[in-house]
């Protein structure tokens, strides 16, 4: 049956898009294991539904970081003239959105800064519906973005304005995790803060372990758990199970891989 033709007593199935950004060392065949488990789950649970944002980072993590510290404060001033804001846009508008479609936005770690700042793009782009009528949800996860900064009350304001939907931020920060609202409201502070997670020693505001240990029981709690599938699976069960942002059909798919996922035995932690 032709999408338009839907007898007039059908109720025509929710149209939703899931976008991913991931943390500044993925590329787009090359993954840490939460990032890479949550790729495959998701398109385990929504299929072509699902899609993570390709090829907009440096090739050097540092770099990446480097960016995410620069602009995790508030919104970029000319966001269409910016390469990477322009090419996270330009991939989620030529997916195709049609008019009643539920577009999601997630992310994780230095990806939230650059999930934060598309999302302010695209907000201003869509003030007239122009690609899609429905506010989309934003997921900050693992973030280096702070609720104390410009750029969070500017995606505030857009909520407030009816442009964003909800916005998921305290709700997908591992407890203990330092490094969340790493950012901070200057760059001054970003780059205060990022020292002092280096250097826990030096520092009167962090304690260890050190950002850079990997240890994976030793390390720190963000290096950590992006070393789990549990990490996916947790973030699956916020975002789909008990927000639901992708409907009831979703929710339902998303507890059936969850259990199967637990169920096959896979190192989850």
């Amino acid at each position: 049956m032709d999408e338009k033709s839907y007898p007039i007593t059908s109720i025509k199935p929710e149209k939703y898009k899931v976008w991913f950004f991931a943390g500044g060392e993925t590329r787009d065949n090359r993954f840490n294991i939460f990032t890479g488990a949550f790729i495959r789950l998701m398109k385990k649970i929504m299929e072509d539904d699902f899609e993570f944002i390709k090829g907009i980072y440096y090739k050097s993590p540092m770099m990446n970081v480097i960016w995410a510290l620069n602009n995790a404060q508030k919104p970029i001033s000319d966001p269409g003239n910016h390469r990477i804001t322009t090419a996270a846009f330009s991939q989620i508008i030529a997916a195709g959105l049609s008019p009643d479609t539920q577009l999601v936005i997630t992310s994780s770690s230095s990806g939230s800064i650059v999930a934060a700042q598309t999302a302010c793009y695209l907000a201003e782009k869509n003030r007239n519906n122009v690609y899609f009528s429905k506010p989309f949800h934003l997921v900050l996860g693992a973030s280096m973005l702070s609720s104390r900064s410009a750029l969070y009350k500017k995606l505030l304001l857009y909520q407030k304005e009816g442009t964003i939907g909800t916005i998921l931020h305290d709700e997908v920060q591992d407890k203990g995790d330092s490094s969340a609202g790493v950012g901070g409201t200057s760059r001054t502070e970003a780059y205060t803060n990022a020292f002092g997670l280096i250097l826990p020693f030096l520092s009167g505001k962090f304690k260890g372990p050190s950002f850079l240990n990997t240890h994976p029981e030793k390390g720190h709690i963000h290096r950590k758990r992006s070393k789990t599938v549990q990490k996916a699976l947790d973030y699956i069960d916020i975002i789909l199970v008990q927000h639901k942002l992708a409907g009831n059909r979703y929710k339902e798919k998303a507890v059936e891989v969850v259990n199967s996922e637990l169920q096959s035995g896979t190192e989850t932690r």
